[in-house]
């Protein structure tokens, strides 16, 4: 009678088909792994889990559609013990924190993948959570800082666009006091010396993408 311990089964999602190929070649060398499915948007994803029913799922972030965060919230709506470990290039603490909050357990930065993958996923199966010291760092550092609002988002996500103060009040159907208020307020909690550097931190800690 074989007595062996049923395969971790699990599901990759990615936009890139190298990354997906990647993670296959090495899952396929495990005999305590077996890929079951694979899915390269948000959306998909969730049918792709719905069908599949995966032990762990290896989640990019930035896919078009629905991305990462969006689709990690999803499918723990639907099934509240999945476990996803996130796969990103990106170590903003924001977009990690999201992540967490949408039900993320694993957080994989694409450059740890041949090193930490496999003890990830064994890991996270067995009910553990993985956030790379580099990461919980990050998120340390930050944990005090004041979040910017949502206005202050979208008026940074416009300067990030290139638009001027005139045309981010058109856009948002503000004056242009009121961005030039919410330009100072972003500068502070960024601790940023212009509208340039304060886009350079954003994108870095995940509080917009491009």
């Amino acid at each position: 009678m074989d007595t062996s311990p049923m395969p971790i089964r699990i599901l990759t999602v990615d936009d890139h088909p190298l990354l997906r190929e990647g993670i296959a070649a090495v899952i396929e060398g495990q005999p305590d792994m077996r890929l079951v499915g694979e899915a390269t948007n948000g959306l998909e994803a969730l049918e792709a889990f719905r069908a599949c029913r995966p032990d762990v799922t290896l989640m990019d972030l930035q896919m078009p559609g629905m991305g990462g965060v969006e689709a990690i919230a999803a499918i723990h709506r639907e099934f509240p013990t999945a476990r996803i470990v996130v796969l990103t290039t990106y170590q903003g603490d924001v977009q990690a924190v999201r992540a967490f909050k949408a039900g993320a357990c694993g957080y994989l930065l694409k450059s740890m993948l041949r090193r930490e993958l496999l003890d990830t996923i064994r890991g996270v199966h067995e009910g553990r959570r993985r956030i790379p010291p580099e990461i919980a760092n990050e998120i340390a550092e930050h944990a005090a800082d004041e979040a910017l609002t949502p206005r202050e988002v979208e008026v940074l996500r416009q300067v990030a666009s290139g638009n001027g103060n005139k045309r981010i009040a058109t856009q948002l159907a503000i004056s242009e006091e009121t961005v030039k208020a919410h330009m100072k307020n972003i500068l502070a909690k960024l601790a940023a010396n212009d509208r340039t550097h304060a886009v350079t931190i954003a994108l870095k800690r995940g509080i917009i993408e491009i």
